[in-house]
């Protein structure tokens, strides 16, 4: 079973204005923690000879992640290095109209070991999509974000998601969800 870190959207800006001038503060420190941790998992799956792909959005002219922007390029703590993958697109979903699904073959992958940003959206969507595609997925607990809700916190938010996807599966592929510190490639 080949195991991938799958990286998505940790890009410049992509939390830029999503908070309360109170709460973006934190959703940055965050956001930062994160990123600490899902760096510490690019250097075991680079160790270990495991494929690092990173995902990038795209988004249309005038969004914070609009194509070719300061806020559009990926954190420079994770940014791609020479061997890995980068993967652009244009959609909550990492394998919609992506070469995702083709790289993932070539590479021999059947398990994915998944974090990024954000957590309800291109997090969730990813997830449940590379399951019913046959595709094993280690969630990582600690290594997603997002900013609050109308009615949630970031914080209940990743709860909710990490709850509701552990065990989610389809035919015999199923996400477990652990802690960063637990993952191994």
């Amino acid at each position: 079973m080949a195991k991938a870190l799958l990286i998505i959207d940790v890009q410049n800006a992509i939390l830029r204005g999503k908070g309360t001038p109170e709460r973006q503060p934190l959703l940055e420190a965050v956001l930062d923690d994160t990123i600490g941790r899902l760096r510490d998992l690019q250097d075991k799956a680079r160790s270990a000879g495991a494929p690092v792909i990173v995902i990038q959005h795209d988004g249309p002219g005038g969004h914070r992640l609009a194509v070719g922007t300061e806020g559009w390029q990926v954190r420079p703590e994770l940014a791609p290095l020479t061997g890995d993958v980068l993967v652009r697109k244009e959609s909550s979903d990492s394998f919609h109209d992506t070469e995702l699904g083709a790289r993932l073959g070539e590479l021999g992958v059947s398990h994915l070991v998944v974090g990024g940003c954000m957590t309800q959206f291109c997090v969730d969507t990813t997830v449940r999509r590379a399951v019913s595609l046959g595709y094993d997925v280690t969630l990582v607990a600690d290594g997603h974000t997002t900013a609050d809700s109308a009615k949630l916190t970031h914080a209940d938010i990743i709860a909710h998601h990490n709850e509701t996807l552990d065990g989610f599966g389809a035919g015999d592929a199923v996400v477990d969800v652990r802690a960063a510190a637990d993952i191994s490639f």
